[in-house]
């Protein structure tokens, strides 16, 4: 690990700190000019297999916006083509399983013995964190397995996910089988990053807001929570994350994850609330208030902090990714107005003065 003492993972681990930490979903990305320079050159999966255009981009993105943690450039289904399902980029559409797994033969054909094949994230992984030193911690990351068997059964984006659902419902036995090798696989990658220098581990579970909370917890909770022990005994954090998920962060908790993330829907404290203060919780802006001016993005960021009201185990983020077109500035605004915010949980554990002193503040860990 590259940087155990920082604010960022003290706060994963509902230490005290000295200020909030904070860093953004999808901080390399369409919106920041020296990535769509790299993008002009390079596809989006060739960054992820070259380890040093994938740490260039990763420490691009960090250095400029000066954030608390640098997390890895990767893509969330790199792990299905290590699995025997090739996938593609389609202009306008998003990403294109080209045989989805819709029967119990799919099932059984897919590999879990290759995830060493997918070395070179953490090769790009060892790079960042020797960049960095001890200055910024690096975040690996890994799909969670509901939303990566949602991709490879729906065969990309949807609304309804009813060819997921139908296979829940209908076949549980082949969705448990699926399920379980994707924990193989992800716990696989996700460890390996680890090993190569991740301080943190965030699982995405992006789609997984379309499930009742009784779904949830017959349909995805046992597998997450195997995963996120599994993870655990690398002596990294784990950050579990999921849109769309007020009603399941109860059932969340219960995966043992050290953070919970919290998207934009909910009120941080009542969110944290839910979680019964046992977590620290990761969150949670409205990624489109970054379009917002200055003193209206400024209002609501205080509104976030002051939610957490400084306790203990608060990191701050947005509700889901930075999109593109957001302006720049406005991120590099956001990060050093939550780093010189002085409402936090002192290391000496008690609050400090909410107010904010331009000055105050490091902008490393």
């Amino acid at each position: 690990m590259s940087a155990p003492n920082s604010n960022f993972v003290r706060a994963c681990k509902s230490q005290p700190v000295n200020r909030t930490p904070v860093w953004f979903m999808r901080q390399a990305g369409r919106y920041m000019p020296e990535y769509r320079a790299v993008r002009k050159q390079h596809s989006l999966l060739e960054i992820c297999k070259k380890p040093a255009l994938a740490a260039e981009v990763t420490i691009t993105a960090a250095e400029i916006l000066g954030i608390d943690a640098a997390i890895i450039f990767a893509d969330l289904l790199l792990p299905l083509e290590v699995m025997g399902l090739p996938f593609h980029f389609s202009a306008g559409e998003g990403p294109v399983i080209e045989k989805p797994v819709r029967t119990k033969e799919d099932i059984a054909n897919l590999r879990s013995d290759r995830a060493a094949d997918l070395g070179y994230v953490s090769e790009a992984v060892s790079l960042v964190a020797k960049h960095f030193a001890n200055r910024v911690p690096v975040i690996g990351f890994c799909g969670a397995p509901f939303t990566l068997a949602s991709y490879m059964i729906e065969g990309g984006g949807s609304r309804n996910y009813v060819h997921a659902k139908t296979m829940m419902y209908n076949s549980p036995v082949e969705w448990d089988a699926l399920m379980r090798k994707l924990v193989v696989v992800t716990a696989e990658y996700a460890a390996d990053q680890v090993r190569a220098g991740a301080d943190v581990i965030q699982i995405f579970d992006s789609w997984v807001g379309c499930l009742s909370v009784d779904d949830y917890r017959r349909f995805v909770l046992p597998h997450v929570t195997g995963m996120v022990k599994q993870l655990q005994r690398t002596g990294a954090p784990v950050i579990y994350f999921g849109t769309d998920s007020a009603t399941l962060l109860p059932a969340m908790k219960e995966t043992g994850a050290d953070v919970i993330g919290l998207d934009w829907r909910i009120p941080l404290d009542e969110g944290w609330a839910r979680l019964n203060y046992e977590c620290a919780v990761q969150g949670n802006l409205d990624p489109v208030l970054l379009f917002a001016d200055w003193k209206e993005l400024k209002s609501r960021a205080e509104a976030v902090l002051q939610q957490a009201a400084g306790r203990p185990g608060h990191i701050f983020n947005l509700g889901h990714g930075i999109l593109p077109e957001t302006p720049v500035e406005n991120v590099k605004s956001l990060a050093r107005f939550v780093q010189d915010y002085a409402g936090v949980a002192s290391s000496a554990g008690s609050p400090v003065s909410a107010s904010r002193n331009p000055k105050a503040g490091s902008r490393t860990p």
